[in-house]
């Protein structure tokens, strides 16, 4: 008797996945260009050339500051594999320690002191996360809520001796002046082409001449700090180790990547980063430290990093992105009418690309946003004010909303780390 034995089938092979595009310096370069030319032709067409004036560009930089060394300090925690959505918390202590030392010393201690105010945040959400195990959202949450609250309170208490200086119930007195920067030579020839209206010359013009006159000394350091971080994170045997962290602990650690010193590194230098970007608000922005003075400025730098997709120069386009829709508020309302034309007619032209590449449904759906949008700025002489306050927030939703196929974060970001855990 004999017993048939069915042979398995041969597993057919799996299909290949398919490749995701990757925006690559020609592509983006090609979309700075093509934004250029859309913004210039919008200008000429409308005689508004507010969009890219030196004034909008300088306070677009302005505004971008802060939102940059927010989401700076996000990048380095969750590259190490914490979630920090304590930003907004480390970035109030900034403001309150800057705007203190600025005052009581100089703007140069302010900025140090800045810095340490959301360093010691940045410790805090460490010795919560990494040494007790704490949720990182929980504690986040934690630290949004006790940091503004203590110094609220503490600015109650310590300036009421200093009313004749400035002070009041909920700020600081003003502290000096950090010095600015601007090229020699350069702006003014600039401001000569930019005021003559010459199609795309002068719109690159305004642009360049925004980005090199007197740009504040934070500015300038928040930069070296962005370019630095690219170095150090990815060019350096200390960053590839703090990135294990972020991916794979359990690998790290067998290497001898003491895997809690760079989780704590990594968060601290997150919450001087936050800090930065306070100190900023109140040194250079405002002068002195005020009760709600960050404005969600924490949480907009997170949206620029996952935009940035946890990568420096993403952060940095996220960043100016964000900065400029925060600085429209500061424009004349006419310049914001004008950006409705501009998101009518870039929508319009990504419909035609998703139809270009069939994909019917997120084409249709751009079109109707085109439709609508032209329909608003057809319709309407201004933007009603609440609107252009709110454009940040809507505009980080939407971005983000946008963007969400492209990202890939750490592997291993937000989970709770323990020495000697298995894999």
């Amino acid at each position: 008797m004999t017993t048939a034995v069915a042979k398995p089938k041969p597993k057919s092979p799996a299909a290949p996945a398919k490749k995701k595009s990757k925006l690559t310096w020609p592509v983006v370069l090609l979309l700075i260009a093509g934004a250029l030319v859309l913004f210039a032709a919008v200008g000429a067409i409308t005689g508004n050339h507010g969009l890219t004036s030196s004034g909008q560009i300088g306070a677009a930089l302005s505004s971008a500051v802060p939102i940059a060394m927010a989401g700076l300090g996000g990048l380095w925690a969750e590259r190490a594999g914490v979630v920090n959505i304590g930003l907004e918390g480390m970035m109030v202590a900034g403001t309150f320690c800057g705007a203190w030392a600025g005052f009581l010393v100089n703007p140069w201690v302010g900025l140090l002191a800045g810095m340490a105010g959301g360093a010691l945040g940045g410790l805090l959400h460490a010795l919560i996360t990494v040494t007790f195990g704490v949720d990182h959202i929980v504690s986040g949450v934690g630290i949004n809520l006790l940091v503004p609250g203590i110094c609220a309170y503490v600015n109650r208490i310590y300036y009421k001796d200093y009313v004749a200086d400035g002070a009041g119930a909920n700020q600081s007195p003003p502290a000096d002046s950090l010095p600015t920067f601007t090229v020699p030579g350069l702006s003014g020839w600039l401001g000569d082409i930019e005021q003559h209206h010459w199609f795309l010359v002068s719109d690159v013009a305004g642009i360049l001449r925004g980005l090199t006159t007197e740009l504040s000394v934070v500015t300038l350091i928040a930069g070296a700090f962005l370019v630095a971080s690219y170095f150090v994170l990815w060019r350096t045997v200390f960053g590839l180790r703090l990135r294990s962290c972020g991916e794979n602990p359990t690998a790290a650690e067998s290497l001898g990547v003491n895997v809690y010193k760079y989780k704590y590194l990594a968060v601290i230098s997150s919450g001087a980063f936050a800090g930065l970007g306070g100190a900023y608000l109140s040194l250079v922005a405002a002068h002195f430290y005020r009760d709600g003075q960050t404005q969600g400025r924490g949480f907009i730098g997170l949206a620029a990093m996952i935009f940035g997709n946890w990568m420096p120069g993403g952060l940095a386009a996220g960043a100016g992105l964000f900065g400029f829709t925060d600085s429209l508020q500061l424009r004349d309302a006419d310049s914001v009418h004008v950006l409705l034309l501009v998101v009518a007619i870039a929508m319009a032209l990504l419909a035609l690309w998703q139809f270009y590449r069939r994909k019917f449904t997120a084409g249709a759906i751009s079109i109707v946003v085109a439709g609508g949008v032209a329909l608003w700025y057809a319709t309407t002489d201004a933007v009603q004010r609440p609107l252009i306050v709110a454009t940040p927030y809507v505009i980080t939703l939407v971005v983000l909303a946008l963007a969400a196929q492209r990202l890939r974060m750490p592997k291993a970001d937000g989970q709770i780390y323990r020495k000697g855990q298995a894999k």
